[in-house]
């Protein structure tokens, strides 16, 4: 492997000879005819991008040749995309944009043909973070659930899991900087391990996705894009702070980022630090507090054919896992039990453009360490967890000269290596993606054991683009194997033996979008996915804090495959818009927990089981915004989920039904400089009566939000800001989702954030 990776860097690294080739225009309204300023005119693939000037002129250099989509897109302008021939030398363009009140259509990034939205055969969900941190998120994992069809699995505030049609944890799989995230992410008791800064938008592929990702994207993809280096011979650089009244919570991070003509860099460092939120009724939840630091960089060098990026993210976080109801204070130190997690990222990707056809490789290194603290059950007989504020602090400075009772250090090499012919109207992707990846222990107790994991998979997929519609067709084939170590001594009952497994899988995909009329938009999506069964559900024997149980792995488990049917319709004019998305997932071999009636000590067994399932449901929604009153949205959506094993019972952790609907209003929506906006949401949680036989169910809620924000003028500096209220009402609620509901205590009551944003 070290040498296929060594080559390949070689392969990269060679030095053409080209002349330069550039693409330069004018972009103007259609209307009026006059020239736009601040246009985006960006080609995708290349990732290289600029904006118009005051004249409406734009200039792309260091262009390689062949043919490219080339994207324009403008606030209160319909994104327009074409595809454009480079040919040796100058090349022009010239557009007239056509005003719409429809929001900016975006280039979709986690698929792999560079497409549009509404041009895209598979739908794929797309959200810029500013969008999300103006809903007043604390986290990345609260900011996502403000997606049709996305919830999180919460143990507090500052832990939370995606839910995608309600599959999580190692279903659902993540991916930042370009490559997957493996952060141990089957375990409950922490979060995403990612922080917001540093991230331009989120995109989630709803269903099966292994034909482009492998293994692990059973239920879907949450993928994460970087923020974007600067465009060529700009440097900016900007201040970002957040407070949050219910946490006593801050939230900071600060950038700077400059291109030349090749040479691009980008730094961004992030602080965060909340106390114990307080519910509905004032209670404070006791060690829900949580601290993290992050840092982002990055580097890229772009010529005519070849371009390189590489990134770098470090994230540390420490977090307490709530409980019970004790101590009320604002401290936020974490009480015992805690978490310490630090993660690493460094991904490399690189490029070659030919005339037609590209190349592709993907590197990403990765490495996890999560330590776990806990009480040695020393205290005295009689007292619960209410201890005066030093003697906390005593007995968890004691704990750390213990040093971690639960010390996990994961290390995870992963390539996708893909090469991009031209052929016409169709484009095909060959790929070759792998990973290898080693589990250590350090600590006293063994949750999993120490194991090596290995992965490769081929595949080919072709999009071919019709007069009127578009028909994409895929393939792959995948092997994982998982061999672990025996831990313990034999006889014990947290003995784990040696784990020695194989898991091949074939999956396909077909997917067929058409123009059903000039407004109406259709899609069918047919695919197959497959999960491995992971180490903890092979071969875990141990208790799990946040959820307050021992889980006991089956070596026998078989690996999970789904088959998932996908319809769409669309229908949007200038200023209507309106979707119908409907899923049925079919899951054999679904893998679930199932409580044994046993205990060890005072905490209950589980065992994991299999049984068939499936899941069906979907998202419906519209978005109006009347003419002439363009300023004006009105936006409802609804997600629906059921989940059912093959017995008849329903499946856990399945979200409720949801109905949001909100009003917003904005203002200057075509000058870039200076907007204002305002809204107010209402969210309505069903009763969730359909739970699994260890669930209780959840009765229904309202939660009402609302927010102003947009830009002021303040000494000739542009300040953004933004006020937002959530559960404005301070309705005392729990959340199905919530990994505290067996516990009683409620969800976060009400919560106002202020930000402010100051480019430098």
């Amino acid at each position: 492997m070290k040498q296929l990776y060594i080559t390949l860097l070689m392969i990269f690294t060679v030095v053409y000879s080209y002349s330069q080739h550039t693409l330069s225009g004018n972009i103007s309204d259609m209307e009026t005819g006059a020239p736009l300023e601040q246009v985006s005119v960006y080609v995708p693939q290349l990732e290289n991008g600029t904006v118009t000037d005051k004249n409406g002129n734009f200039s792309l250099k260091n262009l390689p040749e062949g043919i490219y989509k080339l994207v324009v897109s403008y606030i209160g302008f319909e994104t327009y995309s074409t595809s454009i021939e480079i040919s040796e030398g100058n090349n022009r363009f010239d557009y007239k944009m056509e005003p719409s009140a429809i929001e900016m259509d975006e280039v979709v990034l986690s698929t792999p043909f560079h497409k549009l939205q509404r041009e895209n055969v598979m739908k794929v969900e797309q959200k810029s973070m500013e969008e999300l941190k103006q809903q007043g998120g604390i986290t990345l994992s609260e900011g996502i659930t403000n997606i049709p069809g996305v919830s999180s699995v919460s143990t507090g505030v500052g832990i939370g899991k995606p839910v995608i049609r309600g599959l999580s944890f190692n279903r659902v799989l993540v991916y930042t900087q370009g490559v997957r995230l493996e952060n141990q992410q089957f375990g409950g008791e922490h979060g995403l391990g990612l922080n917001d800064a540093g991230i331009s938008s989120v995109e989630v592929i709803k269903g099966p996705a292994s034909l482009l990702y492998g293994s692990d994207a059973l239920g879907g993809v949450l993928y994460l894009n970087p923020e974007k280096f600067e465009i060529a011979g700009e440097s900016s650089g900007d201040i970002n702070m957040r407070y949050f009244t219910n946490t006593f919570g801050y939230n900071a991070n600060a950038g700077f980022k400059t291109s030349g003509e090749k040479l691009k860099f980008l730094v961004r460092g992030a602080y965060a630090s909340n106390a114990d939120y307080e519910t509905g009724d004032g209670t404070s939840v006791t060690n829900s507090r949580f601290n993290e630091a992050d840092l982002k960089t990055g580097l890229a060098y772009q010529a005519s054919k070849f371009k390189t990026e590489l990134r770098y993210n470090y994230n540390t976080t420490e977090l307490g896992i709530p409980e019970e109801i004790g101590v009320q204070n604002n401290d936020r130190d974490p009480l015992l039990p805690y978490q310490e997690l630090s993660t690493h990222i460094l991904s490399s990707k690189n490029n070659l453009f030919f005339k037609k056809s590209s190349l592709e490789a993907t590197f990403g290194y990765t490495i996890n360490n999560r330590k776990e603290f806990e009480e040695h059950h020393h205290e005295e007989d009689g007292h619960e967890h209410e201890h005066e504020e030093a003697e906390e602090h005593e007995e968890e400075h004691e704990e750390e000269e213990e040093g971690a009772a639960l010390d996990m250090k994961l290390k995870t090499f992963n390539y996708n290596i893909q090469f991009n012919p031209q052929w016409g109207n169709i484009t095909t992707i060959f790929g070759v993606q792998g990973m290898h990846q080693t589990n250590e222990n350090f600590g006293e107790e063994i949750l999993v054991p120490d194991a090596v994991t290995n992965d490769f998979g081929v595949l080919a997929t072709s999009h071919i683009h019709f007069d009127k519609s578009d028909l994409q067709i895929g393939l792959r084939y995948d092997l994982r194997s998982i061999n672990g170590e025996a831990s313990g001594i034999e006889g014990d009952e947290e003995y784990i033996p040696a784990l020695d497994r194989n898991f091949n899988n074939f999956n396909a995909a077909l997917g067929y979008r058409t123009d059903l009329a000039k407004t109406i938009i259709g899609r069918l999506n047919l695919a197959t996915g497959f999960r491995a069964p992971n180490l903890s559900e092979l071969s875990s024997n141990g208790l799990h804090s946040g959820a307050n149980r021992v889980e006991i792995g089956n070596p026998d488990l078989d690996s999970e495959q789904n088959f998932q049917i996908d319809l769409a319709l669309e229908y949007g004019n200038k200023h209507v818009e309106a979707y119908i998305n409907s899923f049925y997932n079919i899951v054999n071999d679904y893998i679930y927990l199932e409580p044994t009636g046993e205990f060890r000590e005072l905490d209950p067994i589980y065992n994991f089981q299999q049984q068939d399932a499936i899941l069906y449901g979907g998202e419906f929604g519209f978005h109006l915004h009347p003419h002439p009153i363009d300023w004006l949205h009105l936006e409802s959506s609804y997600d629906i989920v059921y989940g059912q094993l093959d017995d008849k019972s329903n499946l856990p952790l399945i979200p409720a039904n949801r109905w949001t609907n909100t009003f917003r209003v904005e203002w200057n929506k075509r000058n870039q400089n200076y907007k204002c906006y305002a809204f107010v949401t209402l969210q309505t949680f069903f009763d969730q009566n359909k739970v699994a036989d260890f669930e209780t169910r959840t009765p229904r809620y309202n939660l009402f939000n609302t927010g102003i924000g947009g830009d002021l003028n303040i000494f000739n500096q542009k300040v953004g800001y933004s006020i937002t209220a959530n559960n404005l009402f301070n309705k005392d609620y729990i959340s199905h989702l919530s990994r505290l509901k067996a516990d009683g205590i409620a969800n976060m009551g009400r919560n106002i954030s202020f930000s402010l944003h100051l480019p430098l």
